[in-house]
């Protein structure tokens, strides 16, 4: 046999892993959605500022990720599309490697979260990384070579060993060990998101981002992170501060899979297919507004990756303080413009 891909498995190329992945499984169900549409009804986007001792500060922009009391994303877009989603993790690897070459020897494609450190194909310039809420689809597999093919975010496909991807999905690196998780999905009830789905997925990211449970998230997270940052030279010493700021240099802009400017563009042509689908024309302001709110996010990362560059990084971070605060500004007029069409 050779290793070749699932009959009728289209690869794409993505912006973001979970979406991008989700994408790829719609496509091969024949249901046409665009990727910004799945964050959007999912509520993927918000933000978050995370620094637990002993670990590097955390910014993140997705939300509705799956934690204690939450649907998450994956589940939320289903939903409102009439898919079917359910999430499996075990601890044992031969149940999950079980589990996925029973689907792919029965011709569906497997979406599942693995930790990218460990994937060969992905090249950290020699560094050492981890990141283990990477989500990507197998669609083809070989059993003479025991080799899988991977869906990523490129339009390539990616022949990995099912040792090498065993190790990936039972990683346990924290803050996001993957505990060999994959997807199953029934189309059979699936349909157009309606306009109500569509309102309702925007007022779960505005209560997110307006009226977050804790301080570290919503806007009220972006200005924490902005009062945090000048902090970051006294608690770390240097070279965890230059790994800061190339980490979250990458978590913001289109490198890391956000789509650029931490997933405030995605979000933005988002709201710009929400105005059509539900007539609202605010809503294609707000994505205009949300578009020029990811330049000034990408200008962060900009300033981040100068630091990480500069000789002395602990005089580099003002100007990328400066613009967090703008931005936490920003995205408050914006969110709660949103707010008031949504109700």
């Amino acid at each position: 046999m050779t290793l070749t891909t699932l009959p009728g498995f289209q690869s794409l190329v993505t912006h973001h892993c979970v979406t991008g992945s989700q994408l790829h499984i719609y496509t091969f169900y024949g249901y046409p959605i665009s990727e910004e549409m799945l964050l959007g009804l999912g509520a993927g986007v918000g933000f978050i500022y995370w620094h637990m001792k002993g670990t590097l500060p955390f910014l993140g922009g997705r939300a509705n990720v799956g934690r204690p009391g939450e649907e998450g994303m994956e589940k939320a877009a289903g939903r409102r599309t009439g898919v079917q989603v359910d999430i499996y993790r075990t601890n044992s690897s031969i149940k999950a490697e079980k589990a996925l070459l029973d689907m792919l020897q029965a011709g569906k494609p497997v979406m599942m979260q693995l930790d990218m450190g460990f994937l060969p194909y992905c090249d950290f310039g020699g560094q050492e990384y981890h990141f283990g809420y990477h989500v990507v689809v197998a669609c083809g597999y070989d059993p003479t070579t025991r080799q899988v093919l991977l869906a990523d975010r490129d339009k390539a496909l990616h022949p990995v060993s099912l040792e090498a991807l065993a190790q990936a999905r039972g990683s346990k690196y924290k803050p996001f060990p993957p505990q060999h998780a994959w997807y199953t999905f029934d189309f059979s009830q699936a349909h157009p998101p309606e306009p109500d789905e569509i309102i309702q997925s925007i007022r779960q990211c505005v209560a997110g981002m307006l009226t977050p449970p804790i301080r570290n998230l919503g806007v009220q997270g972006i200005r924490k992170a902005a009062q945090a940052m000048p902090k970051w030279p006294i608690l770390m010493d240097e070279k965890a501060l230059r790994d800061t700021y190339i980490n979250t240099c990458i978590m913001i802009d289109a490198r890391g899979g956000t789509g650029g400017g931490l997933f405030r563009a995605m979000y933005g042509r988002f709201l710009s297919e929400a105005a059509i689908l539900t007539g609202q024309d605010g809503f294609r302001e707000a994505g205009n507004q949300m578009l020029r709110i990811a330049d000034r996010w990408d200008s962060v990362a900009g300033c981040l990756e100068r630091a990480y560059q500069a000789p002395d990084p602990a005089q580099a971070i003002n100007e990328a303080c400066t613009i967090l605060t703008e931005i936490a500004t920003q995205e408050e007029s914006v969110w709660k413009s949103l707010q008031q069409i949504v109700g």
